[in-house]
């Protein structure tokens, strides 16, 4: 186990929860005329990132419906703000992120070659969940939940040297087989292309009005269980994720998890609305003896390794210390 354990701290900015997905787990995704349909405006995202700023934030999680722009009325509404794609207006917004002093970190689902090219010189890293390389009911109607599309866009990320996060989703009707197997895929993502920062483990939660409303979370032993088998599978410069909104982490970071992933003094976890971020006064509350450090949205390993573009090389400079974490 290693001395510390390493977080973030971020702001989240839901740009829009339109998504060409429906699946079967979730209460983010809305129709463009739902009530708590989000298009966010660059004149709302703006006071988010100073507010982040402010509270000492390094990082913004710009998230979305995966390709929204396929939905006429979010397309209608980038056209008229001026952007022809999604992709446009994501670099827009991770430039007003860059100028504000937060690194952005984009997770837009899937994407192909040329659209994540085009986001790399403006993100410290992106990110997008490979959830399981098995078939579940829970991922019916969903086109972009196909494992095989998910690990080209991963396997793209890995091409173009982009830091990557993904993931796994514990308990949404795979099997141990699959969670092995999904976990072995990113590993041998990851040995050909070096380009994994970590992965995470994350546990399916049950959310009233979905399809899985009755379906029970995974247990703490089942946590216990996949944790310890990412370790062994996972090469060791890879680390583990998991969410301390959604499951106490001091048993798993005992079987091999090693960070606590994006916690944010300002805003909440737009997937998960209904769990708060713990404070960092809690979190090392929570994880007792084992201490905390605080990291960038890029890994120490990859600021050495300099894969970051100019435009974020000045920001990642004046945030970080010695050993490539937050400067105190």
């Amino acid at each position: 186990m290693k001395d510390f354990v390493t977080f973030s701290r971020n702001v989240f900015v839901p740009v829009t929860n339109v998504c060409r997905n429906r699946c079967g787990y979730c209460t983010f995704r809305r129709e463009p005329d739902e009530p708590g349909s989000c298009f966010m405006s660059p004149d709302e995202v703006i006071p988010i990132l100073k507010d982040g700023k402010k509270a000492g934030c390094t990082e913004v999680l710009f998230t979305f419906g995966e390709y929204a722009d396929e939905i006429p009325e979010y397309k209608k509404w980038l056209e008229e703000l001026g952007f022809p794609s999604n992709v446009e207006y994501v670099i827009h917004l991770c430039k007003l992120a860059i100028k504000v002093g937060i690194l952005p970190h984009t997770n837009a689902g899937v994407l192909n070659y040329t659209e994540l090219e085009a986001l790399k010189p403006w993100n410290a890293s992106m990110g997008l969940m490979l959830e399981t390389t098995g078939k579940v009911a829970a991922h019916l109607n969903c086109p972009g939940k196909h494992p095989d599309v998910r690990i080209k866009t991963i396997k793209y990320a890995g091409e173009l040297q982009i830091p990557f996060t993904t993931g796994i989703l514990v308990g949404i009707g795979e099997t141990l087989d699959d969670r092995i197997d999904s976990l072995q895929c990113i590993s041998n993502l990851h040995q050909e292309y070096g380009h994994i920062q970590e992965v995470i483990v994350q546990n399916f939660i049950p959310k009233t009005g979905t399809f899985m409303e009755k379906h029970s979370s995974p247990t703490i032993e089942d946590m216990m269980q996949i944790v310890s088998i990412a370790r062994e599978i996972l090469p060791a410069d890879i680390a583990i994720q998991v969410a301390p909104n959604l499951i106490d982490p001091y048993l798993l970071v005992k079987y091999g998890a090693t960070d606590l992933g994006g916690i944010s003094p300002t805003t909440i976890d737009w997937i998960n609305p209904e769990t708060e971020w713990p404070s960092v006064e809690k979190l090392q509350e929570m994880l007792r003896d084992i201490s905390l450090r605080e990291r960038l949205p890029i890994y120490p390993a990859y600021i050495k390794k300099g894969w970051y573009s100019k435009n974020l090389k000045s920001l990642i400079k004046s945030m970080i210390d010695n050993d490539g974490y937050r400067r105190l």
